[in-house]
């Protein structure tokens, strides 16, 4: 199955390690030193024109991606699997 992130950027969601709300995740200084790393690294694909909600970390083939998007967490969610926009999840 694959999740669109935003722009013209669809990923494999069986390549998904986890997803993190910006607000509540950069919180912490891992999670910060953890993106400054990756952006280093060139790991870093932003998918938003917007301001970020949320970040996707990826891993294929040993590989790690990280994906910037505008959508918060809770709608990338919902499109993964498939929820109404009843307000339920």
């Amino acid at each position: 199955m694959y999740l669109h992130l935003g722009q013209d950027t669809v990923i494999r969601t069986e390549h998904i390690v986890a997803m993190f709300d910006i607000d509540a995740s950069t919180v912490s200084k891992k999670t910060r030193e953890f993106l400054a790393d990756a952006q280093k690294n060139g790991e870093v694909i932003n998918v938003s024109y917007e301001l970020p909600r949320s970040f996707v970390v990826c891993s294929e083939n040993g590989k790690n991606r990280v994906y910037i998007s505008q959508l918060s967490t809770k709608t990338l969610y919902r499109r993964q699997y498939n929820f109404s926009d009843t307000g339920e999840v």
